[in-house]
């Protein structure tokens, strides 16, 4: 399948900070095969005009939960550890297969139509969730989250469920969908487990290949109690002894890190998934961003779950993350629209190991088309910041995932919206909250 995308306004997320205008992007199966001025050679198999529309790479949201869609708004008002034990966790007990295939195809059907063409996931029945990932076309890191509570002396790989479902994802998942899907090894965090389990994932993503994904300091009692069980030592700190950041690694929220973190993670390129809206709304506390940016770390964003977050429009995160840094900072330019558009793509892709985030030949064709003839977006006298602090997701015309187009003019290609919509409504919702 060939694509040729004219009249294209774009911005390229390159290291120039690149505008295109009045130029053209050509695809050819899963790739961009060119982007300039002039037209390319040859004929195609459909061109879409982009007159009156901005295109962008596509969102990477680099730190998800997306079953949880289902619980949207659920147990609102609460902190974290309350939230979590006296909410989440018994809704969570109820879950099986078909649940999270619903949830799954609600949250991507979200995703789909706000931009988001790629993901980092953490949850569990994962493969279930590998399926729905595929089958809707966006691309993925999956991760079961490894969670441990047992007696570390009685710790085994053997009758440690985390771990077998680990080997599970791997073997039947990884790199499914010509690297469509990823496998990544994974710990919830340090304080749902304890050393042997990050031990055992350290190691596993070494003989792997592959990358490793982790909440870290989203509390300030999951920090300081990390630091009072480990002589001092932060979960950034404590981990790394264990080898847990010897590979691509993401740690999500990051709120409580501090320059001693930072300077492990920029070493080892472990890059932060800042959450601006999940910590601001479950009153966790603001993450050091521009800091840790001037401190050589990658830092890339995601929502967290709908049920800490409300949506996973990922404009609303991109503008949060700018406005909120920048006025914590009392400084204006402490986050700029680009760098904030940059964490949510290019930046995003870094830390998932993805060849994506940038309009440029050689790179997988994640491509958005954003409409500048709505009301919100006109006028536009400089389409960063439109894009930045005025768009929302329901200016998207378009998703390009892959190559391929899933999402047109509120038509989903991928995803039978409606009959997701029954089984959400008429199976998963009774069976979590009945």
């Amino acid at each position: 399948m060939t694509t040729l995308f004219t009249n294209v306004t774009a911005l390229l997320m390159d290291e120039a900070s690149t505008t295109l205008r009045y130029g053209y992007v050509a695809v050819e199966g899963s790739k961009i095969s060119y982007v300039g001025p002039n037209r390319p050679q040859g004929d195609f198999d459909q061109i879409i005009d982009c007159t009156g529309k901005v295109m962008m790479p596509g969102f990477v949201n680099a730190h998800t939960h997306i079953p949880m869609t289902l619980m949207r708004g659920y147990g609102g008002g609460h902190d974290l550890q309350s939230w979590l034990n006296d909410f989440i966790f018994p809704a969570e007990d109820k879950w099986d297969d078909r649940a999270i295939a619903a949830a799954t195809g609600l949250g991507l059907a979200e995703m789909i139509a706000s931009g988001v063409t790629c993901i980092a996931d953490m949850y569990m029945r994962t493969r279930v969730i590998a399926r729905q990932v595929l089958d809707a076309g966006i691309s993925a890191n999956l991760c079961v989250g490894g969670v441990y509570f047992g007696d570390p002396a009685q710790f085994s790989p053997e009758t440690c469920g985390d771990c077998g479902d680990m080997r599970a994802l791997f073997e039947e998942w990884h790199r499914a969908g010509d690297g469509q899907i990823l496998a990544d090894a994974s710990i919830h965090g340090e304080y749902t487990s304890s050393a042997p389990l990050w031990r055992w994932m350290a190691d596993y993503a070494q003989a792997h290949g592959l990358g490793m994904h982790v909440h870290v300091s989203e509390t300030r009692k999951e920090h300081d109690e990390c630091k009072a069980r480990h002589d001092g030592l932060t979960p950034i700190q404590i981990l790394d002894r264990y080898g847990v950041w010897d590979v691509r690694a993401i740690a999500a929220h990051c709120v409580y890190t501090t320059p001693e973190d930072w300077e492990i993670m920029a070493r080892k390129g472990v890059s932060c998934v800042h959450n601006p809206y999940s910590n601001l709304k479950l009153g966790s506390g603001v993450a050091p961003v521009p800091a840790m940016s001037r401190a050589g770390v990658n830092v890339a964003l995601g929502t967290d779950g709908v049920s800490s977050h409300n949506s996973v429009d990922m404009f609303a995160d991109v503008k949060l993350a700018a406005v909120l840094h920048n006025g914590v900072s009392c400084d204006p330019m402490a986050v700029t629209a680009r760098q904030a558009l940059g964490m949510a793509t290019v930046d995003g892709a870094r830390a998932l190991g993805r060849d994506t985030g940038r309009i440029e030949a050689g790179r997988t064709a994640d491509l958005i088309l954003v409409d500048f003839d709505a009301p919100n977006l006109i006028p536009c006298h400089d389409e960063a910041e439109d894009l930045a602090f005025s768009a929302h997701g329901s200016n998207v015309v378009m998703n390009m995932a892959r190559g391929r187009v899933i999402y047109q003019n509120g038509a989903f290609l991928t995803l039978d919206l409606e009959k997701i919509k029954a089984e959400v409504k008429r199976y998963a919702l009774p069976l979590l909250f009945k």
